[in-house]
């Protein structure tokens, strides 16, 4: 009776002791090697009315070859839409669409050269003036469906959640003015969901360092390095990586009458 008592409450005894390294699986998180890439990117928002505009982006996106760092092939074009809605100076939101295209980049796919992916976007941002430079907090979610080069691959759905962080600090004026020369280190989370999502919600972390300068009130440049990883969407210990040359183009015309204009609004980013 005794034997069988222990044989109840610990039936591995008298078995061999399993392995428990070999029954086990373990993973360590590994980073791919870094990939380089060139983003120009513009950046339109054209007032319409007293509290409406309309946000006009466009983005030529390349990556790097075998042969040719950062410009090699184009990677994807973006072209994202939107109407904007002024709450007041410093708060905006926008609700808009988004066609992207995708290059088939891997010289190893049998795939289709190009697909298009489609998004619905909205979009919370808000300024906050921080002596003389500008702080913003910026929300967008974004509902996405896409696509893999594989001959059997089907379009997907997943939600995207991203919050990014910037500051504008003006370098050589008092203020964020025609004339001034300003840095604007940025960080943004960008997280994911949906049914093939299962240990990879964290899609990228984007740091960005950028300088820029106003010419005027409607025209600035500006151009910057961006560093980002990621998870992979099929495996979630496996990392990508990019080193990203940034040049963007922000203009803002006014279609309004002259006689409709209110002072101007802190909702660039």
């Amino acid at each position: 009776m005794l034997a069988l008592t222990l044989a109840f409450v610990n039936p591995a005894r008298g078995q061999d002791k399993p392995d428990i390294d070999s029954e086990t699986e373990t993973r360590a998180s590994k980073y791919k090697d870094v990939k380089r890439k060139f983003w120009f990117n513009t950046y339109g928002n054209i007032r319409i009315s007293k509290r409406l505009f309309w946000i006009a982006q466009t983005h030529l996106r390349f990556e790097e070859t075998a042969g040719t760092p950062y410009v090699g092939q184009i990677g994807q074009i973006y072209n994202r839409h939107a109407i904007g809605y002024i709450y007041d100076k410093k708060t905006n939101f926008a609700l808009g669409g988004v066609l992207r295209l995708n290059f088939n980049t891997d010289p190893d796919s049998d795939g289709p050269d190009l697909l298009p992916e489609y998004r619905i976007w909205h979009q919370y941002q808000f300024a906050m003036p921080l002596y003389n430079a500008m702080a913003y907090h910026r929300i967008r979610i974004e509902h996405r469906w896409s696509k893999s080069f594989g001959e059997e691959d089907e379009y997907i759905f997943r939600n995207r959640y991203r919050y990014m962080f910037r500051l504008k600090v003006p370098l050589n004026k008092p203020g964020l003015q025609p004339g001034a020369l300003y840095i604007a280190p940025e960080s943004e989370v960008i997280l994911q969901s949906g049914k093939q999502v299962v240990d990879s919600p964290l899609e990228d972390v984007r740091l960005n360092a950028t300088l820029g300068y106003i010419i005027n009130p409607r025209l600035t440049v500006a151009g910057g390095f961006m560093y980002s990883f990621g998870q992979t969407l099929d495996d979630g210990s496996v990392y990508n990586q990019n080193y990203t040359f940034r040049i963007h183009l922000y203009f803002s015309p006014d279609l309004r009458k002259v006689k409709n204009k209110l002072p101007s609004v802190h909702f660039r980013d």
